[in-house]
């Protein structure tokens, strides 16, 4: 398949999940075996995958995305604001008889959230399904299977940025592959021993404080976002990551695309929904 051609873009491929989410803001988080009434619910296109890809496009990039949807209706739900904002889907896959991902989301007053995902479609990407060599960068995060992953970071051919989220043990030859692995605090603290390893970039987010790019324990760059008004944190993570990996393959320092990143991932904390901001 031939790779989008735009002089002077970089070229981002991301391979990942698409979901539909299903978000209820109340005041409070529910504890187990709590309900919480009285809140607000909405329904709008999310996923890890589609949200970077959404976010790299959005920060210039030519961007391809790579992933699955199920036959069920809310497909063309997931891809909505993908296609509107000029992705690349021609690399989608539709699996019959399966149902598209989807997210069932709690959001609190502050803006922090609790998230349970039904996967669906997501799980049925198979290796053979993607097409990845040939672009600037591929980026990838963990919500899809490992053979699935592996095949990615095995046919990716320019930069590979991985979104080590959901955490879980990262395949040897992904981590071995992988360029810059990005990590939350938690998914830092999840994966230390195995990320001792890892010779490549490592960026720790920690949320308003900002991001800190390590090699080897050596700090490289941090930067800190600006102030605001968070009122939804989903999708805030998605937004530094694509904005990140776009701003790399377009050659721009690190230092800058970590301070770009994390005004990306600010302003989205200002919106409601993952893909809003």
């Amino acid at each position: 398949m031939t790779q989008p051609q735009h002089p002077g873009r970089p070229t981002v491929c991301v391979v990942g999940s698409t979901n539909v989410d299903l978000v209820v803001k109340c005041q409070s988080l529910p504890r187990p075996g709590e309900t919480i009434s009285g809140g607000i619910f909405h329904r709008s296109p999310g996923g890890k995958g589609a949200n970077q890809a959404l976010a790299a496009a959005h920060a210039g990039a030519v961007t391809t995305f790579v992933g699955a949807v199920g036959d069920d209706g809310l497909g063309d739900e997931a891809l909505a604001t993908l296609r509107s904002s000029g992705v690349d889907l021609s690399r989608v896959v539709t699996v019959s008889g399966t149902a598209t991902g989807v997210a069932l989301i709690a959001i609190d007053a502050a803006g922090e959230n609790q998230i349970a995902v039904a996967p669906g479609a997501n799980h049925k990407l198979n290796p053979g399904d993607l097409e990845v060599g040939g672009f600037d960068a591929v980026l990838c995060q963990m919500e899809i299977r490992d053979d699935t992953l592996a095949a990615a970071a095995a046919g990716a051919t320019g930069l590979l940025v991985l979104n080590a989220a959901p955490a879980r043990i990262i395949p040897e030859s992904v981590l071995e592959r992988s360029d810059i692995v990005i990590v939350n605090e938690t998914e830092n603290a999840f994966l230390a021993e195995q990320l001792q390893q890892f010779g490549g970039t490592l960026i720790v987010t920690e949320g308003a404080r900002g991001a800190t790019a390590f090699q080897r324990g050596a700090r490289l760059a941090s930067a800190v976002p600006p102030r605001v008004d968070a009122i939804d944190t989903v999708g805030a993570g998605d937004a530094f990551c694509g904005t990140l990996t776009a701003r790399l393959a377009g050659g721009v320092e690190l230092s800058e695309a970590l301070e770009r990143a994390c005004e990306a991932g600010a302003v989205a904390a200002t919106q409601a929904g993952a893909q809003a901001g």
